[in-house]
């Protein structure tokens, strides 16, 4: 039997999440990005899924929040795909949190998710996470802070760098 607390706590959690992630609604919305209710109940699901496979808890306001702040404006999200999206979002976001050994903080590893998904992904969820952020978190676990320049040599070659600059 499940403790009493433990639930409860977990269902405390997951009322601030949606909360959190039904207000972003109101600046989400300039974009004609808008989650309804069942969607979001749907991502706190997926982000309780996500921290359960990661093995990781969370304290606080979460990170569904602030990865809908930071993707709202790519020119990749469009309503159509806007949920699925998050959802896939929220999945790498805890599985490279992991892969990083927690060596970056949330807002910096989101930071890195949301200037690499725009350019060089163009919005592939399958090329940032099996990709880009694979090669990117081997460079932090090697104790590197790779930026752009390096990821687009590694990815083009030396001589590709210079004609994409």
């Amino acid at each position: 039997m499940e403790n009493p607390l433990e639930l409860f706590g977990r269902q405390a959690m997951a009322k601030y999440a949606l909360r959190d992630i039904l207000r972003c609604n109101e600046e989400t919305e300039a974009y004609g990005l808008v989650l309804t209710q069942e969607q979001a109940l749907e991502l706190v699901e997926t982000r309780t899924v996500a921290l359960k496979d990661a093995g990781r808890v969370e304290f606080g306001e979460g990170i569904i929040g602030k990865l809908i702040r930071a993707f709202c404006d790519s020119p990749y999200i469009v309503p159509r795909n806007y949920a699925a999206t998050l959802h896939s979002l929220v999945e790498v976001f805890y599985a490279y949190k992991n892969e990083t050994l927690d060596r970056l903080s949330d807002d910096e590893l989101i930071g890195y998710m949301r200037n690499w998904f725009d350019m060089p992904c163009q919005g592939s969820i399958d090329l940032l996470s099996g990709t880009v952020l694979e090669w990117f978190a081997r460079e932090v676990r090697n104790g590197r802070r790779p930026d752009k320049g390096d990821l687009l040599k590694e990815l083009y070659g030396n001589e590709a760098f210079r004609w994409l600059t």
